[in-house]
């Protein structure tokens, strides 16, 4: 969408002549494309660079990015992103040659450096990683959105289509994550490094069916999203999570196809580049508009490339991981390019680089080697090695050519990375670099380690140490020094716990803090079936729910001795249930509350449960225990 500014869709006249701007610079690109306007003697590269803020003692989210970008408004490169802890950066379109490799590191180092050095006199840091660890579902709410009339016009757009009553997030990896959100500010989770090759026209079909063959190969060994919410998902759960989060479709009980807006794809490419634009057309309703002051077509009869601008309003809305883009070149001219939208952020910036130039070798090596790749891989094994890599990462096992099994490191190893030196050596790229950025690839293929297996090694490691929140914490703080150190990942140690010197959690919200993985009863069940539950579980409280979720009481150990030791003296043996004991208004606390308010409630009442409940639906709990736990830590901190 760029800079340029766009309405939301609802006035039928705007609409109609959005869409009629839309037509025109289709025909127009059309027109383009069988005379020869595009240029095709160069091929160049560039890159964007999504990153996420943090505070620097918290390690959570720092919604400062109105702050930020005014100490960085002398810097044309930096730019907002959508939510409020995100920032942009773009790179210099570099041609595909020479050492454009090692320039491409250097001047996202040099980004890099300057906004972190701006960011030290607010109190935050940057991270880059393809979802952010300390992430909670409440960062995510509408008020955590950039203030700029496009992403409102978004946000408004995709809500007025949404068919369901909400967004739904369904994921499962060693853990679950099954919840509902009311905004599709959820796509905020993801940032990436977005990878751009110019394309000649000619060559547009070949070389977009191999980015598509190349996603599954490329997104396995650079995975770097696996945490959401505190739950280990997919190893790059960006994919998933991006298509959910902008989902606007809901279950029938039909069998009607829908598409989402974020999609792979529904097949190879077979005539131009011109078939990706008219399905997105004819799939998707336009969600936005945009003043459109060219007449795309009376540019052309004056022998001028036009912007198309309405076209890429549209291109803009529909998000295809390899995604086809419109430019004009500085002498005029228009190009096209593919935008790799694959790749993570993180983990660090030579670790993005390797993972650039891996893709675009392979790009350029696998089209010597495969003049059309529709011979050697169905549509289907493309597709289906997407979702696997997407969900297991580097220990994905592929269908390949000749209809072979591979495993991600062995097709990297000795398949990938043979092409790839081949591309890059046809370019023109210097030795140096070729063997620098290829060997990073390689390391992380013969040590079976990339950013997501590190951190879901790291995270478990810690869970079993500390509290959820303290791992997640403790883990982000090592990735920002690892990515200072500049390191590639497959050479990062595992953290200790120890390595975080202070650790802040007076300002944890309950939500983030409270048990989850809860045992309930309900008021008809018997109380000998409660204290049996109770002494399994090895647990003090138990919540009182309906059949609804709903809290309608707490029976604690307490009332329990209470009620069989004055059974045994009057010999009692009639049978009671819980209603009979449970404490009927329990004292509660809402998700959104502090801890240090959650010490107050229980202090003050002396009690020693809070169940956690929003709208009366019982979502948590927190004890005394937890509030030990946490002392301990800090404790123990203290000491050291």
């Amino acid at each position: 969408m760029g800079e340029q500014k766009v309405l939301l869709a609802t006035d039928g006249m705007v609409m109609q002549r959005f869409v009629r701007n839309l037509l025109r610079d289709v025909r127009a690109f059309e027109y383009m494309l069988n005379n020869d306007w595009f240029e095709s003697d160069v091929i160049r590269i560039g890159a964007e660079q999504e990153m996420c803020m943090v505070d620097s003692k918290t390690f959570k989210p720092a919604t400062i990015a109105t702050e930020a970008l005014k100490k960085l408004k002398q810097y044309e490169w930096a730019g907002t992103e959508l939510a409020k802890f995100n920032l942009e950066t773009n790179l210099t379109p570099l041609v595909f040659i020479g050492d454009c490799l090692s320039k491409l590191e250097e001047e996202n180092t040099y980004q890099q450096k300057i906004i972190r050095d701006k960011l030290k006199g607010l109190n935050a840091s940057v991270i880059l990683t393809g979802i952010l660890p300390t992430l909670r579902k409440f960062d995510l709410e509408l008020h955590n959105l950039t203030p700029k009339e496009r992403y409102f016009a978004l946000m408004e757009s995709i809500n007025n289509q949404l068919i369901g009553s909400a967004y739904e997030l369904r994921l499962t990896g060693i853990d679950e994550l099954l919840v509902k959100h009311d905004s599709p500010l959820l796509e905020a989770c993801n940032t990436s490094f977005q990878v751009h090759l110019q394309v000649p026209p000619a060559r547009f079909v070949q070389m977009y069916n191999i980015a598509q063959t190349l996603a599954a190969p490329v997104l396995a060994i650079s995975a770097n999203s696996p945490i959401v919410f505190g739950k280990r998902l997919w190893h790059e759960t960006r994919i998933a999570l991006f298509q959910q989060s902008l989902d606007i479709r809901t279950t029938h009980d039909h069998m009607r196809e829908r598409s989402p807006r974020v999609s792979f794809g529904s097949g190879w490419l077979d005539q131009s580049i011109l078939e990706i634009y008219k399905e997105d057309i004819a799939r998707f309703r336009v969600l936005l508009s945009a003043d459109v002051e060219e007449d795309s077509l009376e540019l052309i009869q004056q022998g001028l490339a036009p912007k198309l601008r309405a076209l890429q309003v549209h291109n803009s809305t529909v998000y295809r991981w390899n995604r086809p883009c419109y430019g004009i070149s500085d002498n005029g001219k228009p190009h096209l390019r593919i935008e790799n939208r694959v790749l993570p952020a993180g983990p660090t910036i030579v670790d993005e680089t390797a993972n650039a130039a891996f893709w675009l070798g392979a790009m350029m090596g696998m089209a010597q080697e495969y003049p059309d790749i529709r011979r050697h891989l169905m549509w289907e094994d493309v597709r289906d090695n997407f979702g696997k890599a997407a969900q297991f990462g580097i220990d994905s096992q592929f269908n390949w050519f000749k209809d072979k099994k591979v495993s991600a490191c062995d097709l990297v190893l000795e398949e990938l990375l043979p092409l790839a030196r081949k591309g890059l050596e046809g370019q023109g790229v210097i030795a140096a670099d070729i063997s620098k950025y290829l060997g990073i690839i390689e390391e992380r293929a013969r040590e079976h380690m990339n950013g997501a297996r590190w951190q879901l090694r790291a995270f478990t490691k810690l869970k079993k140490e500390v509290g959820r929140d303290e791992a997640l914490t403790v883990m982000t703080a090592a990735i920002i020094k690892n990515q200072t150190k500049g390191d590639p990942v497959h050479k990062w140690p595992m953290p200790e716990a120890e390595d975080l010197d202070n650790y802040h959690p007076s300002q944890l919200k309950v939500d983030e803090f409270m048990e989850t993985d809860l045992f309930t009863v309900q008021k008809d069940d018997l109380l000998e079936l409660v204290a049996e539950l109770m002494d399994w579980r090895r647990v003090r409280y138990m919540p009182v729910e309906d059949s609804k979720g709903n809290l309608c009481g707490l029976v604690t150990s307490r009332l329990l001795l209470r009620y069989f030791t004055h059974r045994s003296r009057a010999n009692n043996k009639d049978i009671a249930t819980v209603k009979d004991i449970m404490i009927k208004d329990p004292i509660t606390i809402a998700p959104s509350a502090t801890i240090i308010e959650a010490m107050k409630v229980m202090r003050e009442n002396k009690i020693g449960c809070l169940p956690v409940t929003k709208n009366g639906e019982l979502i948590g709990i927190i004890t005394e225990m937890d509030f030990l736990r946490v002392s301990s830590r800090l404790i123990e901190r203290l000491e050291r």
